[in-house]
């Protein structure tokens, strides 16, 4: 279990908690970020809800892609891929070590856990409020 990182993503900055991953992943260390649904995007809430309903709207066709996904785990998951060099071994073995939760799996539930984020004030919206507003 030394190789394993659990981290807990409540009030966790999506790109913070992107790059920390990418990063630990490279290593070759086994990442689980548990409550994915809480990770937040620092940003005034219309201007991130517009860009990404222009990216699923964009889409493309259901055979060829791009396909964006609209759930919160799969969110962080392409976020942490962008941060990775995903087209080479090293970076797709990294991606395969990374997985995202939306809710702390009973596997993790007494496990001790990095807690990423502290509270935020000002402008954010979580990536469950984002992906209420683009579906």
């Amino acid at each position: 279990m030394t190789n394993e990182i659990i981290i807990d993503g409540r009030n966790a900055t999506m790109g913070r908690l992107a790059s920390y991953s990418a990063k630990q992943a490279l290593l070759g260390k086994k990442v689980a970020i548990v409550n994915s649904n809480e990770v937040v995007i620092i940003g005034d809430k219309r201007n991130i809800a517009e860009k990404y309903a222009r990216l699923v709207k964009k889409g493309g066709s259901s055979q060829k892609g791009p396909k964006i996904s609209r759930t919160p785990e799969r969110i962080l998951k392409r976020v942490i891929r962008g941060m990775l060099p995903h087209d080479k071994g090293r970076g797709e073995a990294a991606l395969d070590r990374v997985r995202c939760y939306n809710q702390i799996p009973e596997e993790y539930k007494e496990v001790k856990k990095i807690h990423a984020g502290k509270e935020k004030r000002g402008k954010f919206i979580t990536l469950k409020e984002l992906v209420s507003l683009i579906k």
